[in-house]
């Protein structure tokens, strides 16, 4: 007699005070901390990390391995793709004219890190492997491969001279 095979699901931790609206789908090995509202028929991919008091709207989908810190607010129908990180107190918009009903929801694709105390604005899409530095406001798409700063946020590097600028910060920071 064959022996049945066991689908073993990992249950995301969740913190205190979490509110999951219906039909919120977690992949495997998800952490939520505490007092953090997930809307309905949102979908959090695998290995994704949600820090203390975040806003997540309806039909939201965020990828796999994100790092998003607390104090976020992603607003509804936005998508993350993977591997993103967001700083805490960053805000991803939704909808140009509040109460318009009219959604054109922020899009983050893969490799993306984004600072803190971000504003991205509605209909703005951040393209794969860029960077938006800390206090920025997004007001145009960012392309691919590049660093953006400031309000509203403009090129400053690119990703190359970027991790540069990093590893030289980073071996100086060793010596000392």
């Amino acid at each position: 007699m064959r022996k049945k095979e066991r689908c073993v699901m990992s249950e995301p931790k969740i913190g205190k005070g979490v509110i999951i609206g219906k039909n919120v789908h977690f992949g495997k090995d998800i952490v939520v901390w505490n007092y953090v509202v997930i809307g309905d028929d949102t979908e959090i991919g695998d290995g994704t990390r949600i820090g203390s008091f975040c806003d997540i709207g309806r039909d939201v989908v965020i990828g796999r391995n994100c790092i998003i810190q607390a104090h976020i607010t992603i607003s509804n129908e936005c998508k993350l793709g993977d591997n993103v990180f967001i700083g805490p107190n960053s805000s991803l918009l939704n909808d140009k004219f509040p109460h318009s009903r009219c959604l054109t929801p922020s899009i983050i694709k893969d490799n993306v890190v984004i600072g803190g105390c971000v504003t991205i604005l509605p209909n703005v899409t951040v393209n794969e492997n860029s960077i938006v530095a800390a206090g920025s406001v997004v007001t145009k798409d960012v392309p691919s491969g590049i660093l953006v700063k400031g309000v509203p946020a403009k090129k400053m590097m690119t990703i190359e001279e970027y991790e540069a600028k990093r590893k030289g910060f980073v071996k100086a920071r060793k010596k000392d």
